[in-house]
């Protein structure tokens, strides 16, 4: 199994290497069934984060016909004081700006694959909505993106980790390793997924909402 990280021009360091120790510690103690690897959708390539100087390099090209897990992070930069705050050093303005690469047609891409899973954290669902791929699913973001996220038409539901199939989201940054966590229960097992808790000190926090169920009555 291979997971790819997407980086970006400003991409925000603790949404891809939290979830990329977990999902690499899984593959550790699996002796090896899941790989993990940094992509860009340049290909190989020195990718500075939103938060200088720190940069991380791609290896390779987001390549949606190999990849079984892409995990998309948010932006590193001043949050939004509104839906429609695009300055320069606004968050949305660099996931945006990033969408003007060729990442949009990858990641439209990876969502229509068929077995291939899509994961992001944090402001990486507000990249996919930008991209038109969150028209009426379920999604959350970090909380001062929820009124962005919504106006790109997703169904915005305030969770810590949504599984809508072929679609998982983390809401804030340290939601990274929560993701990680799930992502190695789901696809490895819980066992797999234990053993990585106990590496790495963390217990995955809160329910995962999934859509399925009793549907809550209001009070």
């Amino acid at each position: 199994m291979l997971a790819q990280f997407v980086l970006f021009d400003g991409f925000d360091p603790l949404d891809v290497i939290a979830p990329y120790e977990v999902l690499g510690a899984g593959g550790t103690v699996t002796g090896g069934s899941l790989e993990v690897e940094l992509v860009a959708a340049e290909g190989a390539r020195e990718v500075p984060s939103g938060v200088d100087p720190v940069s991380l390099r791609a290896t390779g090209r987001l390549d949606p016909e190999r990849a079984d897990l892409v995990i998309v992070p948010g932006a590193m930069g001043r949050m939004p004081t509104d839906a429609e705050d695009h300055r320069d050093d606004s968050v949305l303005t660099v996931l945006v700006r990033a969408l003007g690469t060729e990442l949009s047609a990858l990641l439209k891409e990876a969502m229509a694959r068929p077995g291939l899973t899509v994961a992001s954290v944090c402001g990486g669902s507000l990249l996919l909505g930008f991209a038109g791929l969150l028209t009426g699913r379920p999604a959350t973001t970090h909380p001062l993106g929820m009124t962005a996220l919504a106006r790109t038409g997703a169904r915005v539901v305030d969770a810590r980790v949504i599984d809508d199939g072929d679609l998982i989201c983390g809401a804030g940054v340290t939601s990274g390793l929560d993701v990680g966590l799930y992502l190695l229960e789901r696809e490895l097992g819980p066992q797999v997924a234990h053993a990585v808790e106990q590496l790495i000190a963390y217990e995955r926090r809160g329910t995962v909402w999934r859509n399925t169920g009793s549907v809550p009555v209001a009070a």
